[in-house]
């Protein structure tokens, strides 16, 4: 186990270099000049020029990328071009709502996906799998962006359950802040119940056909302990693996999910900061993204062992 997980730390380094250099010349990539941009169209010549001298803009490509990575390195995520605040306090400020976020989107879709996705594949063919199939295909078809508009104008326009903006305060309470968290991560999870229930549902067909649990069936065992305590657990992991792989679409998905809330978060600042080519905190947004990611992905691996004892890892 201690060698696996240090191979896929190894890994995970590279990986992250990988995500670094490829944000880090896109941006470069990008058209027009940060520095007009943040300064605006009637800033003088030399203020531009000063602008690019101080954020380091005037130095050769190959300098920037080994500043930007040496900062890595060291933890010094640079300072924003447009607020000159550092990027850290911004960013691991704003990263436990988005975390939070994703978090209760992911407990949203498990919590609905896995149960009717096992109920559709015990039920097949019945008015419950065809209600179950249907309930997915929608998912498939509402972004979340539109199912967000949607919660709102039911929950909190007409049914005023929920407050139309979900700014969030520091020192609000605990039950205030998962109150304000409701239609967000029901915005998000109900896609993601979608893509689980039709996985899980596919799994459990495939599991239900094994000779394990017709043998199950053979020797009188309850149904309930069948589905769920023997199918279910071989079920599961196909299922969490997609769901470590969902972490990526629900952190993508956040970033339009939090401007419709109005909720403070990674993905609201990282659209402020593309619309001011503010590379700085963009760069170290997306790799606050690329971190969670590969940190859930390892995560998910190492749950095998939970769900499969018969996985060892050398």
């Amino acid at each position: 186990m201690q060698s696996y997980i240090i191979k896929r730390l190894l890994s995970a380094v590279v990986v992250m270099w990988a995500v670094a250099t490829i944000v880090f010349f896109a941006m470069r990539v990008v058209p027009a000049d940060p520095a007009e941009v943040v300064l605006g169209d009637y800033a003088s010549q030399e203020l531009i020029t000063s602008f690019r001298h101080k954020m380091g803009l005037d130095l050769p490509i190959w300098q920037q990328y080994v500043n930007f990575l040496t900062g890595l390195l060291h933890g010094d995520l640079g300072r924003s071009m447009v607020t000159n605040q550092p990027v850290a306090e911004q960013i691991f400020s704003l990263f436990p709502y988005t975390l939070s976020l994703a978090l209760a989107s992911l407990f949203v879709g498990a919590a609905i996906g896995i149960p009717l996705g096992v109920v559709t594949a015990v039920r097949r063919n019945t008015i419950v799998d065809s209600t179950g199939r249907l309930f997915a295909l929608a998912g498939f078809s509402f972004p979340a962006f539109y199912l967000g508009v949607i919660l709102l104008i039911i929950f909190s326009v007409h049914l005023k359950w929920f407050p139309v903006v979900h700014s969030v305060n520091e020192g609000a309470e605990l039950l205030e802040h998962l109150h304000k968290l409701v239609l967000p991560a029901f915005s998000l999870g109900l896609i993601q119940a979608a893509y689980i229930t039709r996985l899980t549902r596919s799994a459990m067909l495939e599991t239900l056909s094994q000779d394990y649990v017709r043998t199950a069936h053979a020797k009188g065992l309850p149904a309930d302990v069948v589905f769920f305590k023997h199918a279910l657990r071989n079920v599961l992991i196909p299922v969490v693996t997609a769901m470590g792989l969902y972490t990526g679409s629900i952190l993508g998905g956040s970033v339009l999910t939090e401007t419709v809330f109005s909720r403070p978060g990674l993905g609201k600042l990282l659209i402020g900061a593309i619309a001011q080519r503010d590379y700085t905190l963009i760069q170290s947004g997306l790799m606050m993204f690329a971190f969670v990611v590969l940190i859930v992905n390892l995560l998910v691996d190492l749950s095998y062992v939970i769900f499969d004892p018969r996985v060892k890892y050398d």
